[in-house]
């Protein structure tokens, strides 16, 4: 048996930060959105599972036996094993939910070849608050930690989008420690389009005080004849969506040439 998953990039349309839980963690509303490009995983049956990385991105995963693929394999029942292998095309630490993508993978993999338990959504909300979102990839809305789920009219789909990473990894811990405390309100009601539209990213200034090159990215996306310019998660990748996939791939191409060093990659949403 061999399967194979992409693991789509999360990006977060919206996310509003309503406040600080007493457990520590903070109450959010996103709109989740995934670009049908990401990470690959291949897999075939074996004895035990296995686990091995490759790709442009593979060095950043310090240790990748505690990784969240390994997590995620050893969080589902199986009767036999499942050798991985891993295709990290994606920044690490990028506001791209890349692991959570990874074990949403995991879980697409397992389900083909197992089928999962009834209890699969806690499993995955114990392995990140961003996982139940992937598991599935599609536009949703997302409450509480990020793993109250709700279905969500999305009229983005086929939509043209570039992510830009100035390659600058940013703790999601310390961007939301950064946040100003400060609830802003709710996400609009509507299509994923009025979401995106009227919503915002309320940790944007915190990662920027961290981060400074992403105001750097923004600036250069928001001239480069954008609909929509945010970024995404706790940073530090931005994105940017346009009218038509040739005015996003210009926009790319001309970026390349102003900002070589950055890493950045096109696609469509699901």
């Amino acid at each position: 048996m061999q399967l194979a998953e992409t693991a789509f990039a999360k990006i977060n349309l919206a996310l509003h930060v309503r406040g600080q839980r007493e457990d520590g963690y903070h109450q959010i509303e996103t709109l989740f959105a995934f670009v049908d490009v990401g990470d690959r995983l291949t897999a075939r049956s074996a004895a035990r599972d296995e686990f091995r990385v490759v790709g442009e991105f593979a060095d950043q995963l310090a240790n990748p036996f505690g990784n969240i693929v390994a997590r995620a394999l050893a969080a589902l029942p199986r009767p036999d094993g499942l050798a991985i292998t891993l295709e990290k095309n994606l920044p690490v630490a990028a506001g791209l939910g890349g692991g959570s993508a990874d074990a949403g993978a995991v879980f697409r993999l397992v389900r083909e070849a197992h089928g999962l338990p009834e209890d699969w959504r806690a499993r995955a909300a114990k392995l990140g608050a961003d996982v139940p979102a992937c598991v599935d990839s599609v536009a949703c809305i997302g409450r509480g930690t990020g793993t109250e789920l709700e279905a969500v009219e999305n009229d983005l789909a086929g939509t043209a989008v570039l992510l830009v990473n100035p390659r600058v990894p940013l703790s999601t811990a310390a961007v939301f420690a950064a946040w100003d405390g400060t609830d802003r309100g709710p996400l609009p009601d509507g299509p994923a389009s009025r979401i995106a539209r009227e919503g915002r990213n309320d940790l944007e200034a915190a990662a920027i005080s961290l981060c400074p090159p992403i105001a750097e990215v923004l600036a250069e996306l928001a001239e480069s004849g954008a609909d929509l310019v945010r970024m995404s998660g706790s940073g530090a990748t931005c994105f940017a969506l346009f009218r038509s996939h040739d005015v996003m791939r210009k926009a790319s191409e001309s970026l390349a040439l102003r900002r070589p060093g950055w890493w950045q990659l096109g696609g469509s949403l699901r």
